[in-house]
């Protein structure tokens, strides 16, 4: 049994200790909104926050996160959620919308810790999510739009 709290819900799961937690929050807990895109945590589809730092959940054992505070795309709250999301739309980000989840988990992450970030810092920190329609230019756009919309 694996304890934690997945989008401010407590959730007991009873599942092997050793299963990647994509697959627990997917098949258990049937929030379907974080993608599984290579298994080997190389793409970022399946990022989540857990304790508030994003997660490649694909490789994330289940065991490992007993007690831990996790947020999907489903429950990404918060002024800079909401303001990744409104440029995402304002921009168009996705085509095809398989990475984007991970996509906008990383960069709440990243304006969560900074506020302001510069071209560098985008690509640092969006450089483990792969976007195979390669909407980079719009997904560092829609970064820097939601970091000025958060000034204003």
């Amino acid at each position: 049994m694996t304890n934690f709290t997945i989008n401010g819900k407590d959730v007991t799961v009873d599942v092997e200790e050793d299963t990647p937690l994509l697959w627990v929050v997917r098949d258990e807990l049937r929030l379907t909104g974080s993608k599984f895109g290579c298994g080997v945590a190389q793409c970022g589809a399946c990022t989540m926050m857990v304790d508030g730092m994003p997660r490649r959940t694909c490789v994330t054992p289940v065991g490992s996160v007993n007690g831990a505070m996790i947020e999907t795309i489903e429950g990404l709250e918060g002024p800079e959620a909401e303001a990744v999301t409104a440029a995402w739309q304002g921009l168009d980000v996705p085509q095809c919308g398989w990475c984007q989840s991970g996509q906008i988990v990383s960069a709440t992450a990243l304006l969560r810790e900074v506020p302001k970030p510069t071209d560098d810092d985008i690509d640092a920190a969006m450089a483990g999510n792969i976007c195979r329609c390669a909407t980079y230019v719009r997904i560092r756009k829609a970064i820097h739009d939601a970091a000025d919309a958060m000034e204003g």
